[in-house]
């Protein structure tokens, strides 16, 4: 591109001073310098670049259900494996000794009452069956081994309860009963047959059957 200059060379550099101002003028500034992103918070390391090991939540253990009684006579059955039978017999050895020796008046009441047995019968599923019967239960008083065992072994409980537990039949091996006594009603006259008493049903149904009296059976004499 040529250029024509009138008015000599001072005029043409003026206009080259003032094309350059105001190219200067409208050119559109700089764009502003955006702020940084925040960094992502570290983990804390510790000496020697490891990080450290967080532990995890700590889990609270259940207690053991109670072994308490309501009824004046109670019975805890005891299923147990049966190569684990010298097992269970040695911590019953180790009750009966703790109940002898015990300085507590609470646990001397329940030794009074409490009787041991192991029956003959196989248990179910093959188990080895432990009864303890209680004759009189305290009632209100817990009969956990747990804490009577403790007491007498502090130093060796770990171990007894060990013995113990593995000797179990698993869930549900232990069955606890209360009983009371039974208060027959009173007998009829000499001479009176006894009659028995009509068992009341529940109204059925609209529309439904009336059901009627069971059929009448002769008890078996022994």
């Amino acid at each position: 591109m040529r250029m024509v200059c009138f008015g000599g060379p001072g005029m043409a550099l003026a206009m080259l001073l003032t094309a350059a101002t105001v190219s200067a003028q409208i050119a559109p500034p700089p764009p502003a310098p955006q702020p940084a992103a925040p960094a992502a918070p570290q983990e804390p390391v510790a000496p020697g670049g490891v990080a450290p090991v967080v532990p995890p939540p700590v889990v609270p253990v259940a207690p053991l259900p109670g072994r308490t009684f309501t009824a004046p006579t109670g019975i805890i059955f005891n299923a147990v494996r049966p190569e684990r039978v010298i097992d269970f017999e040695l911590v019953i050895g180790y009750v009966q000794a703790a109940l002898e020796k015990s300085a507590s008046s609470q646990v001397r009441a329940q030794a009074q009452g409490w009787r041991m047995f192991k029956a003959t019968e196989p248990g179910p599923n093959g188990t080895v069956l432990y009864v303890f019967f209680f004759d009189p239960a305290v009632t209100g008083t817990d009969y956990a081994l747990g804490p009577i065992l403790s007491d007498a072994y502090p130093d060796q409980i770990e171990q007894i309860w060990k013995l113990y537990q593995g000797a179990l039949a698993g869930a549900g091996s232990q069955t606890l009963l209360n009983l009371t006594p039974v208060d027959p009603p009173p007998l009829p006259p000499p001479g009176v047959p006894p009659v028995s008493t009509p068992v009341t049903r529940p109204a059925p149904p609209a529309g439904g059957v009336v059901p009627g009296p069971p059929p009448a059976t002769t008890p078996a004499i022994p």
